[in-house]
């Protein structure tokens, strides 16, 4: 039986973990400047220490007048699967187990977009398959998350230039998020990733690509150490027939504004109310 003291505890911890999931941000961006430096020059420290190697960690914000937005073609996907591997490599996923941010999705041309029948382990010999098409799927950055309202810990939150982020070193492992994410975008470190020395990417972000710990959630982020630099997602750049598109969806003179406003544009699981900002497009 549980008392009446332990009930009041228990519901006031849940209180206070709700009032949390508010300041995720605060914890980043209104702490005082030497101190974040501090906190990040001693874990650059413990990255060489533990990886013997040096890794760079950027504490770079959203930048002003810039909320990001993504497309895909899938009239020009051809389930290559070149953007899986480029994201692998670039956001520093542990290669045993295997973590990867971006599945791809076989299609049956016959049956349209229709989940329930899509092979995320198709294998042919060459492709595209012969009346097969392909969906990529990773984080949606959605405008409306469900995964940041169930955090207790305030670890994971929307940025102002619309990526949703964690921040690791509050993530608890509960997985609440996993199981709030619709599109199965988020992943758990069950074990210490493991990724050889010599592939180890050492331009890193604080939210994004860092060196990653057991028992946290991990996600796409549009690259984050990339794009707040102003460069396009590994996956974007490495697309052999360009069917991925990314931009400054406030930019009226921007290709992914071109595309929302020109092209039969689609969302998956609209009826959820998600607002997702990352777009479908067929443009042939």
């Amino acid at each position: 039986m549980v008392s009446r003291r332990l009930f009041t505890q228990t519901a006031a911890g849940a209180a206070a973990g709700m009032i949390l999931t508010a300041c995720g941000p605060k914890r980043l961006y209104e702490a005082p400047k030497d101190q974040l430096k501090a906190r990040i020059a001693e874990m650059e420290r413990k990255y060489k220490e533990q990886l013997g190697k040096e890794i760079e960690v950027s504490d770079a914000g959203p930048i002003p007048g810039v909320h990001f937005a993504y497309a895909l073609d899938l009239s020009r996907c051809i389930g290559c699967r070149r953007c899986v591997y480029a994201c692998v490599d670039e956001n520093n996923q542990s290669r045993d187990p295997q973590i990867q941010w971006i599945r791809v999705f076989e299609m049956e041309k016959e049956k349209g977009v229709d989940f329930s029948h899509a092979d995320p382990y198709y294998n042919p010999a060459a492709v595209p398959e012969e009346g097969h098409f392909y969906i990529p799927v990773a984080c949606q950055q959605c405008e409306n998350p469900p995964c940041t309202k169930v955090c207790p810990t305030g670890a994971t939150w929307a940025e102002k230039d619309g990526i949703v982020v964690v921040d690791y070193d509050w993530c608890i492992g509960c997985r609440y998020c996993m199981a709030a994410c619709p599109y199965g975008a988020r992943h758990f470190n069950w074990t210490q990733p493991s990724i050889p020395e010599n592939e180890i990417n050492p331009d890193t972000h604080y939210l994004g690509n860092r060196p990653r710990p057991k028992g946290v959630v991990e996600k796409c982020t549009f690259c984050i150490q990339r794009t707040r630099q102003g460069r396009y997602p590994a996956c974007v750049e490495v697309c052999p027939v360009g069917a991925r598109k990314f931009g400054n969806i406030l930019d009226a003179d921007s290709e992914i504004r071109y595309i929302i406003e020109h092209k039969r544009v689609l969302v998956l699981k609209e009826e959820l109310n998600t607002v997702p900002r990352f777009f479908y497009f067929y443009a042939t």
